[in-house]
């Protein structure tokens, strides 16, 4: 029962935190009248990608905290979630795209990072990170390519 309610309390703390920040950092009218790539993907996307990412996020999180080995990984997890979260808010809330695009690129720098330094001890929560770091990756060349546009 304490492994499940650990796991509980990392999903619930990531997709809880994910969610409001999606909430309360929602695109308007300014996001709307940017230029955008031809590749930028219909709004409806980024929820339900999100919603996978977050989950994923929080059971690889919860899956390093399993492990007290695990201190590089587990800060290079932290700081993931801190510019995750962190991303949106600059972007939407504070409309600044080149502030954004450089914490989204230290952003898919940490997971790379996560992914290298967790490959021996947990390959598993490594492997997991890879659609993560893909997203981001797409989600950066969107960043940049608004900065570019406008």
């Amino acid at each position: 029962m304490k492994i499940f309610s650990s796991f509980l309390l990392f999903l619930i703390v990531v997709m809880g935190v994910g969610i409001g920040i999606g909430m309360l950092t929602s695109p308007g009218d300014w996001y709307r009248d940017l230029q955008k790539p031809f590749f930028n993907p219909p709004n409806w996307v980024f929820g339900p990608v999100w919603t996978v990412m977050y989950l994923i996020i929080a059971y690889v999180g919860w899956r390093v905290w399993q492990h007290e080995n695990r201190a590089y990984p587990r800060r290079l997890w932290i700081v993931q979630m801190g510019l995750n979260f962190l991303w949106s808010p600059v972007f939407f809330a504070a409309e600044k795209p080149a502030l954004a695009l450089a914490v989204i690129l230290c952003l898919l720098l940490t997971i790379v990072a996560f992914i290298r330094a967790a490959w021996h001890s947990d390959r598993l929560s490594a492997l997991l990170f890879v659609p993560y770091v893909a997203w981001v990756g797409f989600a950066l060349a969107l960043n940049a390519a608004i900065v570019y546009l406008n």
